[in-house]
């Protein structure tokens, strides 16, 4: 079906030998992927399916995750404008399986949810009547994950605080995020110390703008240590992480200094095969490229020997390259929460006939080389990807920002110098919806165009 002035007319075993030159051409590990029939699959997209790796990383996982298909319609408005089809809150799976346990980690303001004061904490006890502790998962996921706008859902909720549930009717809507929220500076533990604070929880166009202001505001205050909250930040644009490390590290520390090297598969050791330019380092950006700000406008900086990041498993690609490419310049990133998704990789997005393609064809690598960790960060861990700091579960009984809230404390209590509370938490989940067979640490449900790390042509 292609789309007039854009795509040649073709058949489904054109768009079938497109998708394996382009694997065997692009894909970072094409040596890896196994020999398929292309004529015993019934659709392009179930035939991309099986164009990966199958190997497995050191914990067990598969290597590659993180191979997925969107409408490009879909991916144009959630890309550049942070629209998607929703209620405005994000769902955190604290257990997938039965006995199941969903909550609303988040709401986005002026959305449905936040018109229905759905707030941080809230637990799902039924979707149009199905019990959600236990019930089917099908209803469950198409009442809480709608896949249009004016889709219309009963939800059961129990408020934080409160012992009686109440009902709630939420009606999906084309709903923009709001990528960074909750800007804010905090008393230090120790005197003569300020503390900034900013939940950050995607790397799309809009945020650009979001980030330059919400850092002036923090440098306007003088703030002498960062907590920056990136628990459910899936990544998006790698170029928005470039300009946020500049933003905390500032020039002294960047100037000359590369965030990121890419390598491509072994037929590209110089060459980026998709623009055909020569493989030139990411520097740490220090003016804004043009997604929502003003092109070439000076950003502001911090200066910063350190930073506090809030993670989760949710944690992942782009927003795990801020703390990769910090400290390729040993800027220090004290890691609290929970172990990171673990995706050192990327790709370029690729249109054909409407769909857009996502297929694994570049690693990142910091100012030092390293780029190796397919499971993660670990808080306090040890090893390559051991960082220092403390290993705290997500606290849904707290507002996020609140000083007491249990990985915003930690990060205060270590800033001050005082030694980690006991370690909480659980390792990174299986990236599944209601479906997974063990209980975690509050992963957020977000599609996998939200747990990216995105090149721009």
């Amino acid at each position: 079906m292609p789309r007039p002035g854009v795509d040649a007319q073709g058949t489904l075993a054109d768009e079938k030998a497109w998708l394996r030159q382009w694997t065997d051409q692009l894909y970072l590990w094409y040596r890896e992927v196994p020999a398929s029939d292309p004529a015993t699959f019934p659709t392009a997209l179930a035939y991309f399916d099986v164009l990966k790796t199958m190997a497995l990383t050191p914990s067990g996982n598969p290597k590659d995750r993180f191979h997925f298909t969107i409408p490009t319609a879909d991916w144009v408005n959630l890309s550049q404008s942070g629209v998607e089809a929703g209620y405005g809150v994000a769902w955190a799976l604290v257990a997938a399986s039965r006995p199941r346990d969903v909550r609303a980690a988040y709401t986005d303001p002026s959305t449905p949810a936040a018109a229905a004061n759905i707030a941080r904490g809230a637990k799902v006890l039924t979707v149009d009547g199905v019990d959600v502790t236990n019930g089917p998962p099908d209803p469950l996921n198409a009442g809480l994950f709608p896949a249009r706008a004016g889709e219309t859902h009963t939800f059961s909720i129990l408020d934080p605080g409160m012992t009686t549930p109440r009902d709630v009717r939420l009606t999906s809507a084309n709903v923009q995020s709001t990528p960074v929220q909750n800007v804010k500076t905090l008393p230090g533990v120790t005197a003569g110390t300020t503390v900034g604070y900013m939940l950050f929880n995607d790397q799309i166009a809009t945020s650009e703008s979001l980030l330059i202001k919400a850092i002036t505001q923090l440098k306007q205050a003088g703030v002498t240590e960062l907590v920056l909250d990136i628990r459910y930040n899936g990544g998006g644009f790698l170029v928005i992480a470039s300009e946020l490390a500049f933003m905390i590290a500032g020039p002294a520390a960047t100037n000359g200094k590369t965030f990121e090297q890419l390598a491509f598969n072994d037929k590209y050791p110089t060459i980026d095969p998709v623009t055909g330019q020569p493989i030139t380092p990411e520097p740490f950006q220090a003016t804004a490229v043009g997604l929502s700000a003003t092109s070439g406008q000076p950003l502001p900086s911090l200066g910063l020997g350190r930073v506090f990041v809030i993670t989760g498993p949710g944690t992942c690609s782009a927003s795990e390259s801020i703390m990769n490419g910090l400290r390729g310049i040993d800027v220090q990133a004290i890691q609290i929460g929970s172990p990171t998704c673990g995706k050192p990789y990327g790709f370029y997005p690729a249109d054909n006939c409407g769909t857009t393609y996502f297929s694994i064809e570049f690693q990142g690598v910091n100012a030092k080389g390293f780029g190796d960790y397919p499971d993660g960060f670990i808080p306090g861990g040890t090893g390559a990807t051991g960082l220092p700091g403390c290993q705290v579960a997500d606290d849904f009984g707290h507002a996020l920002g609140d000083p007491s809230e249990a990985r915003l404390s930690a990060a205060l209590q270590y800033a001050a110098g005082q030694p980690c509370p006991p370690a909480t938490g659980a390792q990174p989940p299986p990236r599944t919806a209601l479906s997974a067979p063990q209980r975690f640490d509050g992963l957020v449900a977000k599609p996998p165009w939200r747990e990216s790390r995105i090149l721009r042509r």
